[in-house]
């Protein structure tokens, strides 16, 4: 009987020592049919046994590379990657088992992120002009990942998700402005472009900032504790960050496309602060200054008022004072404000495409935003609205502007007349004899009709500071 004992300890020793033996892996985003940046580095790692040597052969390159695992078994290599072609393969081996990559593309790989207007897909319902457009149409050389939905409580390696070609099938499910965005670059830069979409619905910028920011800035973490808890999508800081953003910082992207705010009209008033700082510390985490373009939020009839006017005044503040940002308005391409979801997202990715193509790939001959305000001088019983991005000149749709409001001393907004002199807005009230404020499009649900001759619309806007939130505003 002890001699069966013995034998059985010994069996159940060997298969634990069997199972601890790490087998040669790779994180889910090293896999088949991916997009790596061109001319970067990639941090390739995975897992062997301690000790292992580990071979790896890219067939862009004529060198074999080598490392060795570490105690915790976990091994890391520089790669670098040539300009955009393919396909490739990249092979790698420990002596006893090897990995095979296939179908590698060399382009330029963006990374997709926010809430529900991010998320949003032809699957939940239908979207103007995708559905037919993506109807038997093959895009080869985009490709998608979409990062699953996870949280956790402290940074992580590795998320889970996998490589697919673009196609009417695996669109269906993936992010409709991701998509339109990396069609409108593919169509023309004509190189490989990679899509990762790691967002979901629902979720406040506070959940994809680091746990240090909020250590560092009470107020920050205290406007984050009021919060409403949601059954559906983390609120808490960090969760998502650390489990859907930290880990893809091994993968060099190009920069970020970001579509997300309408969960934070619960705490405008700290938005700008927290937006910029999320923005800084991806920027950190990459080691990278990379390009980060957002939509502003579309107009929705919230219950509070000015709770999406203060977002939107926000997020056009952020553009101004984070280098390499960009902002997309959407006022105009809403339709129903009682819908948070406009179907309308062709237009919104093409838009954030032009501020890529302008600005990151340097193209100059496309406009890549509509009137955003600049500045404004009082002249008499008049003031003067200054513009960026209407050098061409304001086009006024329809026969008179809409949603433009003016004040004097008394803080006291009455409607506007308005008339375009060349690419500057002349405001006035005759009631009105010394005027200091205007407001323009500056509610919940404003669709006001200024836009420049590219015909991208102008962002909401206000020139004045005085208080419209308290901190007791529901």
């Amino acid at each position: 009987m002890k001699r069966f004992a013995g034998l059985t300890l010994l069996m159940i020793l060997g298969i634990c020592q069997f199972s601890f033996a790490q087998q040669l892996r790779l994180p889910d985003y090293f896999s088949d049919n991916m997009v790596l940046q061109q001319r970067d580095t990639v941090r390739l790692w995975g897992w062997a046994d301690g000790g292992q040597r580990v071979w790896i052969k890219a067939s862009w390159m004529t060198d074999t590379l080598h490392t060795q695992a570490s105690s915790g078994a976990r091994w890391e290599i520089k790669l670098p990657t040539p300009a955009a072609g393919g396909p490739y393969e990249l092979m790698i081996s420990n002596g006893n088992q090897s990995l095979t990559i296939h179908n590698i593309l060399i382009g330029e790989t963006w990374l997709c992120g926010g809430q529900s207007n991010m998320e949003f897909s032809a699957s939940w319902s239908p979207v103007t002009r995708q559905q037919e457009e993506t109807t038997g149409m093959q895009f080869p050389e985009i490709r998608l990942f979409h990062v699953y939905k996870i949280t956790s409580a402290c940074p992580q390696l590795e998320v889970r998700g996998k490589w697919e070609i673009c196609a009417p099938q695996t669109l269906a499910d993936f992010s409709a402005v991701a998509y339109f965005f990396g069609r409108s670059l593919h169509q023309h830069l004509h190189v490989p472009v990679g899509l990762i979409e790691s967002c979901w619905g629902g979720t406040p910028v506070e959940t994809w900032m680091p746990d240090s920011i909020f250590a560092h800035h009470p107020a920050l973490a205290a406007s984050a504790a009021h919060l409403s808890v949601a059954q559906w999508w983390p609120t808490r800081p960090a969760l998502a960050f650390n489990a859907m953003i930290a880990p893809l910082q091994f993968l060099p992207i190009a920069g970020v496309i970001w579509y997300q705010g309408e969960t934070n009209t619960q705490n405008p008033l700290t938005y700008e602060e927290a937006f910029s700082r999320m923005i800084a510390s991806w920027r950190q985490l990459w080691q990278k200054q990379f390009p980060f373009y957002f939509v502003q939020i579309a107009p929705f009839q919230y219950q509070t008022p000015f709770a999406g006017a203060l977002i939107r005044e926000a997020q056009l503040q952020t553009y101004r004072h984070v280098p390499r940002t960009g902002l997309v308005v959407t006022t105009d391409i809403t339709g129903d404000t009682s819908d948070i979801h406009p179907k309308d997202k062709q237009d919104v990715g093409e838009r954030l495409a032009r501020w890529a193509l302008a600005k990151t790939y340097d193209r100059p001959d496309i406009i890549c935003s509509g009137p955003l305000y600049d500045s404004m001088r009082i002249e008499g019983n008049r003031i003067r609205i200054y513009f960026d991005f209407a050098d061409d000149g304001l086009v006024i749709h329809g026969p008179q502007l809409t949603d433009i409001f003016i004040a004097g001393q008394d803080q006291q907004f009455l409607p506007a007349e308005a008339k375009v002199e060349k690419n500057t807005l002349v405001v006035w009230n005759r009631q009105i004899a010394h005027p200091v404020a205007v407001r323009f499009g500056f509610s919940n649900t404003a669709i006001p009709n200024l836009f420049n001759r590219a015909g991208l619309p102008a962002s909401p806007f206000r020139t004045d500071h005085w208080q419209v939130w308290t901190t007791t505003a529901p």
